[in-house]
């Protein structure tokens, strides 16, 4: 079991110490993970520290510990995300929409706001920038691909065709999609992407990873057991990882 969607500092919750690095480690542990993966967000960039993650993690030789960053993507900076990723020799980089035109429409103080939005325009608004982000090929990853619905509201129309050509975008350039797990937390209460996303990322052979978007210790690897017999149960057969940007495979 892997999960690449861990977030060591939180929110700037806790610094980025080896203390606080062996509570996250411990726990991957114990519940046999084979990999984790630290992506802190991009815009705490400056408190990160990716060496202390290889140093603390040659303590637990069980254990593939990768290295990787969650990138908020907005289409004007994609210099910036891209001179940024020299920075560190990343195992991977997740590419997230967190916002439309300067709204953080997942933030707490957003879910009012949702009712305000013709759906399917803020459906077609989010897909677009996914679109975006997997076309800009500055990532290996899209996170939570369908986290425009984290308040619970739903497009009138399919979310399937809503959602095709940023599929497309991402089976031609090459990236995968995680099943993130923490959708189930949000008032939504289901995984990212929902089952019928799933079921397409899946009849078009794009590749599958997971994360829990674990942003405490005790989160890590929360419910991916359920995501793995939902995925053999669809007839998927592997899961994907990275090392230095390169995709490893394992078997379900």
């Amino acid at each position: 079991m892997i999960d690449l969607h861990v977030h060591l500092i939180g929110h700037q919750d806790r610094a980025a110490t080896s203390d606080n690095l062996r509570e996250f480690l411990n726990t991957a542990s114990e519940r046999g993970l084979k990999e984790i993966g630290f992506a802190d967000h991009d815009h705490f960039f400056e408190e990160l520290n990716f060496p202390l993650i290889k140093e603390v993690a040659a303590e637990y030789p069980e254990l593939k510990v990768r290295v990787g960053l969650e990138v908020d993507y907005r289409p004007q900076e994609e210099d910036k995300i891209r001179e940024r990723l020299t920075k560190f020799p990343f195992d991977y980089v997740i590419g997230s929409v967190h916002e439309i035109e300067g709204w953080m429409f997942d933030h707490p103080d957003a879910e009012a706001l949702h009712s305000d939005y013709d759906p399917d325009e803020l459906y077609r608004s989010y897909f677009k920038l996914v679109e975006q982000a997997a076309r800009s090929r500055l990532f290996t990853t899209i996170g939570h691909l369908d986290l425009v619905k984290i308040f619970g509201v739903r497009p009138n129309s399919d979310v399937i065709k809503l959602a095709e050509k940023a599929i497309q975008e991402i089976n031609n350039n090459g990236l995968a999609v995680e099943i993130n797990t923490n959708g189930r937390y949000k008032p939504i209460r289901e995984f990212y992407p929902e089952m019928r996303l799933v079921e397409v990322l899946a009849a078009q052979n794009v590749p599958i990873t997971l994360g829990s978007d674990a942003h405490q210790a005790d989160v890590v690897g929360r419910d991916l057991t359920e995501v793995i017999s939902n995925l053999k149960g669809i007839g998927v057969k592997e899961l994907v990882s990275f090392e230095k940007l390169q995709t490893i495979k394992y078997m379900l």
